[in-house]
């Protein structure tokens, strides 16, 4: 788990110093704010000092920064300052560098308006989902959108979606913003609606006239639960078809996680036996610090610490920029610690590797250095512990695990008779454990990795792709379901 320190060292809420605007002025605080975020990333990301993953970095900081602001012309209000962030941390292809804003996000399913379907990422390509109910003149479910006002539809996607919506070259991240390539989500910066639109029906194709109209929050939930699997309960311990299910499809703080892990430990017999266990992560995303810990929590719960310590990734090497920036968070989380009495009587051992990281910041910088190197967490010795799972392990994925849950995989992928199934993961770069910081107007964040696992097992912005492929409707649960008890009778 190297992706946090602990929990004492979680989010450091900072402010990028710059002289404030009129908060009314949306274009001046987009131009404040993504001014301030290219400054930051130049100041102290790791990328700079870490060849091959940081390259796209490099080439995207001052680039992508003149290609917006020539743009922020286009800028009306908040909504396009939430483009002007997404569009900006969308181009460095880093799932862990993040701008959002500090106000309340609108949902998922969010929409100016739709042209009363939505459509979904399936067999490479897009396909519609959904069809509002007694409107006539729309494409039927399951047509393949092929061209839209004869621009085919792969170059409307990389133009509507592509850095704004999400990052189009991970699988995940078409899968997440499909819903979105025929809505308006209020862009200002990306192409308008197209008129009409050609689709693959059956053997033929039909052009069918788009009109865009306002669309009930209702419709739109229920557009979107029918593009993107969108479970129904967070946590969750179940006996489906005689063997355990656990539905873990969150690793957010907010979470039950005492009741959970009660209930791991009271059904724990039944979920190491031989008819095989289920671990659903759909959907299992978690940004904050501590979100792998969750996750660790069940695998130790199920395996025991003994046997899954020595199994955890190898730690490696870190390389660290020598910024006083940097040396700064980790000053303050030392502080934290150390200011923690409860924390420093438990864990003095991580006590004494921030220490340790404080002061050989300090030698590099004061010799000039750019950037060293430090070994990671020591490897665990094997104890020769048996497996108490006895039977099969499913392990249920798809684009919505991301963040916390690929940490999360790697321990499990590293256990005996673990099966991947499902979709492919999210991806996340090397850059990790997170600097969190107010942007100047108050009316953002950025978050960025200010640190190197340049040895980690799984490689830069890699997923997760599953063993065993599910290519039916994700959102069709008894149709998932079978196929998974299939895969225990195989």
């Amino acid at each position: 788990m190297i992706r946090a320190l602990a929990a004492s060292a979680a989010v450091l809420a900072l402010t990028v110093a710059a002289a404030p605007v009129a908060a009314q002025d949306w274009r001046a605080i987009a131009a404040q704010d993504l001014a301030a975020a290219r400054d930051e990333l130049k100041a102290n990301h790791p990328a700079t000092v870490v060849p091959g993953p940081g390259d796209t970095f490099r080439a995207w900081v001052d680039a992508g920064h003149d290609q917006i602001a020539a743009e922020l012309g286009r800028v009306r209000g908040a909504r396009d300052y939430f483009y002007v962030l997404q569009g900006y941390a969308g181009g460095f292809r880093d799932n862990n560098i993040r701008l959002s804003p500090s106000y309340e996000p609108l949902p998922a399913w969010f929409a100016a308006g739709t042209p009363n379907f939505a459509t979904a990422w399936r067999d490479g390509g897009y396909v519609v989902s959904w069809v509002k109910s007694g409107v006539r003149g729309l494409p039927p479910l399951g047509a393949r959108v092929v061209s839209c006002d004869d621009v085919p539809v792969e170059e409307l996607a990389q133009s509507r979606l592509d850095r704004w919506e999400g990052n189009l070259q991970q699988e995940a991240e078409r899968v997440r913003t499909a819903p979105y390539l025929l809505w308006d989500r209020d862009n200002s910066f990306a192409p308008g609606l197209p008129r009409q639109c050609r689709f693959q029906v059956g053997r033929g194709q039909r052009n069918f006239v788009l009109t865009t109209a306002f669309t009930s929050e209702e419709d739109r939930r229920a557009a979107w639960a029918a593009s993107v699997f969108t479970p129904s309960t967070p946590l969750a311990v179940e006996m489906v078809d005689g063997r355990g299910w656990i539905r873990m499809h969150t690793l957010e703080p907010d979470a039950d996680w005492r009741g959970f892990y009660a209930t791991v430990e009271a059904q724990r017999a039944a979920l190491q036996g031989p008819a095989g266990l289920v671990i659903d992560l759909r959907g299992a995303s978690g940004l904050d610090a501590e979100a792998a810990r969750r996750g660790y929590g069940l695998a130790n719960r199920l395996w025991t610490v003994d046997f899954t310590a020595p199994r955890q990734p190898e730690a490696g090497s870190i390389v660290y920029r020598a910024t006083p920036g940097n040396r700064d968070w980790y000053a303050r989380a030392l502080a934290r610690m150390e200011a923690d009495p409860l924390f420093v009587s438990e864990s003095m051992p991580v006590i004494e590797q921030t220490r340790a990281i404080v002061a050989a910041f300090d030698a590099a910088i004061a010799a000039g250095q750019a950037s060293f190197t430090l070994p990671g967490r020591p490897a665990v010795a094997d104890s020769g512990a048996a497996n108490p799972v006895q039977g099969r392990v499913v392990v249920l994925i798809d684009g919505g695990c991301t963040g916390g849950c690929l940490d999360v995989l790697d321990l499990l992928t590293n256990l005996p008779n673990v099966t991947l199934a499902g979709a492919p993961t999210g991806a996340d770069s090397i850059f990790i454990e997170a600097t969190d910081l107010r942007l100047p107007s108050n009316y953002g964040d950025l978050s960025y990795g200010h640190k190197a696992w340049t040895t980690r097992e799984r490689g830069h912005n890699v997923p997760y792709t599953p063993q065993a492929v599910f290519t039916g409707n994700p959102t069709d649960e008894a149709a998932v379901r079978a196929w998974v008890n299939g895969l225990f009778a195989g």
